[in-house]
């Protein structure tokens, strides 16, 4: 496929002398919702934040929209952060400003735009995650779904065409889950996003999944659509589509 607009080759990832991803080689694809799976200390977060720049590879290439991204100089690192949204695993939100604030940061902090246009923008952004009540409220003051809501307002608040997304559901009750997942979806239709989720919620998984890279020990053990992951004769892709636990 020719439409990859993340490219890793010989990926390696190390925290002192252990190795946590060993010799990655993966594409992610435009326009569909990737989703990284693996028992826990596989190397999930790791990849994601190598991704991102978050966490320095030891060795190996990521390539995000044709170009180096991890090595890149400051100026291309900045723009290609401007098309690029994260929803961290707690949300993030910063406790002391309201949700309104909170989602405006990126725009402070990426663009130019005048005060009454950023606060436009913020009022959108909430409006299309269903928080316009919550624009002056403090994220202590939201439940915990609402609170990744509105960490999702800021996570499109410049229209990402990449949205990064670890444990969106962790904590959530299933209705709530879902109800997220359903959100993502149509962000990505609306935005024309390509969406990577790590996760190990099962129902979550079957509601976004496009295409499932599954990691054990720091290598990719299984990639493939979601269809031939629950045909996969991978065991452990097998046990954990059959029981969803690792």
């Amino acid at each position: 496929m020719s439409n990859a607009v993340i490219q890793i080759k010989d990926l390696i990832t190390q925290y002192g002398d252990k190795t946590i991803l060993d010799g990655i080689n993966l594409d992610f694809y435009s326009g569909q919702v990737t989703v990284i799976l693996g028992g826990s200390g596989c190397g999930k977060t790791t990849l994601l934040k190598s991704i991102i720049g978050l966490v320095s590879p030891t060795a190996g290439e990521v390539r995000i929209f044709g170009e180096p991204f991890g090595a890149a100089d400051e100026a291309h690192y900045n723009t290609t952060l401007r098309r690029i949204g994260v929803l961290f695993q707690n949300g993030a939100l910063l406790n002391s400003i309201s949700i309104a604030e909170n989602v405006a940061i990126p725009l402070e902090q990426h663009t130019h735009l005048d005060h009454s246009l950023i606060d436009t923008i913020v009022m959108t952004k909430l409006h299309m995650v269903g928080l316009d009540h919550a624009a002056n409220l403090l994220p202590s003051e939201l439940s915990g779904g609402m609170r990744k809501r509105a960490a999702l307002a800021r996570a499109i608040a410049l229209d990402p065409e990449l949205l990064f997304c670890d444990e969106p559901s962790a904590g959530l009750d299933p209705v709530t889950s879902a109800a997220l997942d359903n959100l993502i979806l149509t962000l990505r239709d609306q935005l024309n996003m390509s969406v990577v989720v790590v996760t190990h919620e099962l129902a979550s998984i079957h509601r976004i999944a496009d295409r499932i890279v599954f990691l054990d020990q720091g290598k990719i053990l299984f990639c493939g659509s979601l269809a031939e992951a629950k045909t996969s004769n991978v065991s452990e892709v097998e046990l954990f589509f059959k029981t969803g636990s690792f």
